[in-house]
């Protein structure tokens, strides 16, 4: 039974003392000794026997931690989709030869895997350390201390069954929507522990500083008291120690104390403590622990929100696999660090675990850096039974208690929830975190998966707190960061929002060394993340980057008469906006005529905010500018948060941005001159030769230096139809001008070449009615293209709910023929919409092609992007113009695995003609004039 009393046995200032000053000899730690590496990146070859694969039927060796199936052994399979024919289950069988060090004599060893797929037998010397353990996911442990040979090798053998004896942990765990793995892919280590121990201690700190910590010993016998002292990370005692006295051979006892102001964890703050304890026998130190732990609250009140202490939040955040492409579950602390990292850089606050709990090292940095963790049990459509079930919890909820970091606990996932599992969490956990379950609804939480737009808005209205642990599904290019715009607005606004969690964070794409390095997307089962299999940021990641920013600047655009002053809004729930870092730059891009992208900083400054800007309030930034400042193209504001991390960076155009259309203008020596044949008007300027087709109006080619340009066949319309009525050219100054008037929807197309070679393209349509695009067309060959520089809203295409996360910029890019997700894998994708464009300049094989569009509202089709076969990506794809280049003034919206475009919000909607729309595009053949 457990021991609560409520008084403390005060140890007081000399009990801190003899903790911060006794020596280390005479501190019995708990001591380890690795059998495998640490991870994937310093794995050790143990021998190993496998009954499958291309090594299979011979002992050889395999490195340990790792999935056999990276390394030629047994037969990597998908969950959902395991292929045709019997499962064929596949047994691996692991040697390690051992010695224990010579001052463990007299105590205690355990044998501890954090993780074997999946059911995992063992024996030291010949002789069972225990029953089977069976669970891919869990830390288990063997006493063996009398299955050793004290100063002798000592053999340990290891039979891994990668299918289990138990359907419903195969159920639960081998039959979801991921990849199928065997073998040890955690590590593995002896621990040595004195006779008496401290086995596991649970902490439960609260915001209000009050601590409560309950130990558990292990065989305690003559120890008298357990000692306690809050520690800061280097070791400086916090507070006074605290102790209780413990009868004879009592295993467990709570002790509590209280300190005075503590530095709260939250995601913005993660502040963490140690705790050591200490199981004393009067002033003998018997064993000691050190555990980490922050002091913080976590709520959920019905039918209002999410609160960690006592302030309400969202998540913000996205479902994360443990996964590696050439490695499988088998990571690293390095990878842990990199995926948190690239998370916070998404602005996200929160990640869900899926769909089982994750490596002790990613949760210890989450603890560190900082995010809410969504720890989950298993299931992901299929329960385990109950027995199983209970006894995974409590491998789960004793490994993950301590962690700040986990806000709820997911029991399962999308009906692989056993409810009869629900009340074990707590008997683990003193701190009564919530039980949630993801797809579903209990208590007083909704966690639906992929709701649109139409659900979501009902759902947010309910009176039950919303938190979808699954939305806008990441399928190739589709969902993440499209829609999630519209999505936002209704969950912030909602009062009992929670937040929401993106699936998925990144691509399960995997590097098959049975298929020669090819990377297998399993079809469209693997590829659902806002980032591929080894992290290359996709389209979604700016914009969801944006949207999720806690500083928000609320100017669109710079007036002419700009003082100086932006509106600044503070969508923290801790962190006070004077806190971050505030960079200005004023800068000038680089010109069609240049060779290089990027821009040139003119003048740059820091910006300090005056006053407080509490989370959730707004007030004003000074930006302190030159008087010169109008002279820039460009002003830009980076926001840092404060450990330097950027949160945005805003670039808006000045009215000088547009300094470069001049060349378009600038004087020409050629003299223009024209002919016609019945067919087509031609017009040269110098070296320089346009023809025009007398039949509709389009171009039929160009050419400089007698060397042919393909771009031909436009300018069309997109949607709608025209018929020529008439067509004529003259000269109109130095210039010659063809003109083309139409019936329908086209209304004229006017060529103007002029003396300096361009070619000023003016055009006038109507557009009426809703339509995923609509402007004018050419047909370029896409065999001739090699890159392309632009200035506009880069560095990713656009769709139309998805503009956030572009940046003004001049951006340069390599073609390639990406299919997100699924091949070539290169980034960003180079065909597809681009917004905000002002020029493009496009190397081809045939020269370079520059295009001066004379708005900034025209978007621009660069060619269209190849979709996978066999409609796999469902609704996650958008439909094109015929056509190599289009001048656009609307594009489509993308969708996602699980809905249409038109039902993720309001931006997802088709756009509306709404009369004559007007265009202007200048083009220059060949490289373009300084």
């Amino acid at each position: 039974m457990m021991f609560h009393r409520s008084h403390l046995f005060a140890a007081g200032a000399a009990f801190a003392a003899l903790i911060a000053c006794a020596p280390r000899a005479y501190a019995q730690d708990t001591q380890t000794q690795y059998l495998t590496g640490h991870d994937k990146d310093d794995a050790v070859p143990w021998d190993f026997f496998c009954t499958a694969g291309a090594k299979g039927n011979r002992w050889t060796t395999v490195p340990v931690p790792s999935q056999w199936e990276f390394h030629g052994f047994g037969k990597l399979s998908y969950g959902v989709d395991m292929g045709p024919g019997p499962i064929v289950p596949v047994e691996g069988r692991y040697r390690r030869r051992f010695r224990t060090p010579e001052n463990w004599t007299g105590q205690r060893t355990f044998l501890v895997f954090e993780g074997s797929m999946t059911d995992t037998q063992v024996t030291v010397n010949g002789v069972s350390a225990g029953p089977a353990h069976q669970g891919g996911y869990y830390q288990f442990r063997y006493e063996i201390t009398k299955l050793l040979k004290p100063g002798e090798e000592n053999l340990l053998e290891v039979t891994v069954d990668d299918e289990s004896s138990d359907a419903s942990i195969n159920s639960a765990e081998r039959r979801g929507d991921y990849w199928n793995y065997g073998g040890i892919y955690r590590p593995v280590y002896l621990e040595s522990v004195p006779t008496e121990f401290i086995k596991r201690v649970a902490i439960d700190a609260r915001a209000d500083g009050a601590l409560a910590v309950d130990v558990f010993g292990d065989a305690v016998a003559s120890a008298d008291h357990v000692q306690a002292q809050v520690l800061d990370l280097k070791g400086r005692p916090v507070g006074r120690a605290f102790s209780l006295p413990i009868s004879s051979a009592q295993q467990t006892v709570k002790l509590r104390s209280q300190l005075d102001a503590p530095k709260l964890w939250t995601a913005e703050t993660p502040n963490l403590y140690q705790l050591e304890v200490r199981l004393m026998r009067g002033q003998t130190i018997v064993h000691r622990v050190k555990r980490r732990f922050g002091f913080r609250t976590i709520e959920l009140r019905a039918g209002d929100g999410i609160y960690v202490n006592g302030k309400r939040v969202l998540l913000k955040g996205s479902d994360r696999h443990s996964f590696w492409p050439e490695s499988g579950r088998c990571t690293s602390d390095k990878i842990s660090r990199l995926d948190i990292g690239l998370m916070k850089d998404m602005n996200m606050n929160a990640v869900r675990m899926s769909h089982y709990p994750p490596d002790q090292h990613f949760l210890d940095d989450c603890d560190e850096l900082g995010l809410y963790v969504l720890d989950e049990l298993g299931g992901w459509q299929h329960k385990y039974d109950t027995g199983i079930g209970k006894k995974l919890v409590e491998e789960m909820v004793t490994r993950d208690v301590n962690h700040p970091s986990i806000v709820f606990w997911d029991n399962a996932n999308e009906g692989g929830w056993n409810t009869a599992l629900d009340t074990e969490f707590a008997l683990w956990d003193p701190q009564g975190r919530t039980v949630i379950h993801p797809g579903g609804t209990i208590a007083s939480i909704n966690d639906d998966h992929y709701p649109n737009y139409e659900r979501i808005q009902k759902v947010a209205a309910g009176d039950r707190v919303f938190l979808p642990t699954e939305f806008l599904h990441g399928l190739y290019d589709g969902g993440a960061g499209a829609g999630l715009a519209d999505y936002w607005d209704v969950i912030r606004q909602s009062k009992v929002g929670g937040g929401g969690i993106i699936w998925a964070f990144l691509d399960e794409t995997v590097k098959r060394v049975d298929l020669d390095g090819r990377m297998d997307t399993r079809g469209n089962l693997a590829p659902d993340g806002i980032l591929g299999p080894y992290r290359q940021k996709e389209g979604s990641y700016n914009t969801v980057k944006e949207i999720w920013s806690p500083i928000v600047i609320r100017e669109k655009q710079i007036p002419a008469d700009f003082d100086g002053v932006l509106t600044l809004e503070n969508r923290y729930d801790f962190l006070d906006a004077r806190q971050c870092r505030y960079a200005w730059s004023l800068r000038k891009f680089q010109s069609p005529a240049s060779s290089q992208s990027g821009d040139s900083v003119v003048s740059q400054g820091t910006a300090h905010l005056d006053r407080s800007i509490a989370p959730g309030t707004s007030g004003t930034l000074k930006l302190d500018l030159p008087q010169n400042w109008r002279q820039a193209e460009a002003l830009s504001l980076r926001v840092d948060d404060p450990q330097g991390r950027e949160l945005w960076t805003w670039v808006w155009p000045l009215p000088h941005a547009d300094d470069f259309r001049a060349i378009t203008g600038a004087p020409g020596a050629a003299h223009v001159q024209s002919s016609e044949t019945p067919d087509q008007i031609t017009v040269r300027s110098g070296d320089l030769t346009v023809n025009i087709s007398k039949q509709n109006g389009q171009l039929i080619s160009a050419d400089r230096h007698g060397k042919k340009f393909s771009l031909l066949n436009g300018p069309r319309l997109a949607v709608g139809d025209a018929a020529l009525a008439s067509i004529e050219g003259h000269s109109d100054g130095s210039d010659f001008v063809v003109t083309a008037s139409y019936t329908g929807d086209m209304k004229s197309v006017q060529w103007r070449v002029k003396p300096n070679g361009w070619v000023q393209m003016d055009y006038d349509y109507m557009a009426s009615g809703p339509h995923d695009y609509f402007g004018v067309s050419f047909d370029y060959p896409e065999a001739n293209v090699q890159s392309m520089t632009w200035l506009g809203n880069g560095p990713y295409r656009a769709w139309k709910n998805r503009m956030a996360g572009g940046v003004l910029g001049v951006w340069s890019a390599q073609y390639n023929d990406t299919i997100t997700g699924d091949s070539g894998f290169q980034y960003p994708e180079f065909k597809g919409y681009y917004a905000g464009v002002r020029w493009a300049k496009l190397q081809t094989t045939e020269g370079p092609i520059t295009m001066e569009l004379g708005q900034d509202d025209l978007f621009l089709q660069m060619l269209t992007p190849r979709v996978p076969a066999n409609n796999k990506a469902v609704h996650a794809q958008a439909p094109f113009p015929a056509a190599g280049i289009s001048f656009l003034n609307a594009i489509p919206a993308m969708g996602n695995k699980f809905s249409r475009a038109e039902d993720t919000g309001p931006m997802g909607q088709k756009a509306i003609g709404d009369g004559e729309r007007h265009g202007s595009v200048n083009f220059y053949f060949g490289d373009p004039p300084r």
